[in-house]
């Protein structure tokens, strides 16, 4: 039987804490000759963004144990395509990886067409991290929890929801969450994450969903309120906010993640060699706490989870496109 989405991200997590308790998971991991060069770290987003510090965070971490650097490309670009094509087109032999995202599994779905399939083409090595989307209002607005929300939605025709570009994770959380209560209302989709919430804080939107991970800053001092979160469980680094189930609705989860991928011919051992030392690196505190502090919670885990998570995912984002009439693109 094929595990849910929210089953295979549980897998992943525990083939990680399985991975982190193991008495190789600290020694030096070349295996055979591999590493003997830099290894380079492709990631579809800018500098600075959650990818890009989950990539430096947990490559330099790696690179200690293969005792070869981890270094890190940005290759942005048309929703991690220009990127996802570098790395197809990349020699299958553990020196060229990629940050693979929620995006990669909702392009096939969002794209007439692709240069690469994220199934076939890529091998997964495992997830390295996972981080909520929250449901956002103004510190200014009546909405206090997500009944409040639910009834200002259903009774005032102006209300509406806001997220960043269609097709993006948090876009398809509001199509989701929109089938999940019946309520039929406005998604606005915004350029950006300051536009978005210029426009909330304004008063223009009335609620956002956006990632947490870049805004906890703005959360924990008051300038934005987060009244649930979409993943199955709260939060760790919101721990007082609600999700979306323990509102009632079944079954909601939703969550963004990196993982780790190679191209789709990378010999077995050398996965096996990339994915000890991810693992190891994600089991040090360091790496854990400076994840969390900047809002994603470190998982780890085998290469068969995330290749399970991957195909749950994009079937899963196949089925909120299509009903939400999303034109391809």
């Amino acid at each position: 039987m094929a595990l849910g989405r929210r089953d295979a991200l549980r897998l992943a997590a525990l083939g990680g804490a399985a991975g982190l308790t193991t008495p190789w998971a600290r020694p030096a991991l070349a295996q055979g000759s591999y590493p003997s060069q830099p290894i380079r770290l492709l990631v579809p987003n800018g500098a600075g963004g959650v990818a890009d510090l989950t990539a430096r965070t947990v490559g330099q971490a790696m690179s200690e144990r293969l005792g070869q650097p981890v270094v890190v490309e940005n290759r942005p670009g048309a929703g991690g395509i220009v990127a996802g094509q570098a790395l197809m087109t990349a020699p299958a032999d553990g020196y060229t990886l990629m940050v693979a995202t929620n995006a990669h599994a909702i392009s096939p779905s969002l794209f007439r067409s692709l240069p690469f399939d994220p199934v076939r083409d890529f091998a997964p090595v495992g997830l390295m991290g996972s981080f909520a989307i929250a449901l956002l209002v103004s510190p200014k607005s009546p909405i206090q929890n997500v009944q409040d929300l639910l009834a200002k939605l259903k009774k005032d025709s102006s209300a509406n929801i806001g997220t960043i570009s269609v097709g993006s994770t948090q876009n398809l959380a509001a199509e989701l969450f929109k089938t999940a209560t019946g309520i039929d209302t406005v998604t606005v989709p915004f350029s950006s994450t300051p536009d978005l919430l210029t426009a909330l804080l304004r008063g223009d939107v009335t609620v956002a969903f956006e990632i947490v991970a870049p805004l906890m800053g703005q959360i924990r001092g008051g300038s934005l309120r987060a009244i649930a979160v979409t993943s199955a469980e709260r939060a760790a680094n919101l721990p007082d906010v609600p999700t979306l189930q323990q509102h009632g609705l079944k079954d909601f989860d939703v969550t963004s993640w990196n993982a780790l991928v190679a191209p789709g011919k990378t010999p077995q051992p050398v996965i096996d060699t990339l994915n000890t030392a991810m693992n190891a690196a994600l089991a040090e505190p360091e790496v854990r706490k400076k994840l969390l502090d900047a809002g994603v919670e470190a998982r780890g885990g085998t290469p068969a989870a995330m290749s399970q998570l991957l195909r749950t995912e994009t079937e899963k984002w196949r089925g909120v496109i299509e009903k939400a009439g999303i034109e391809k693109q």
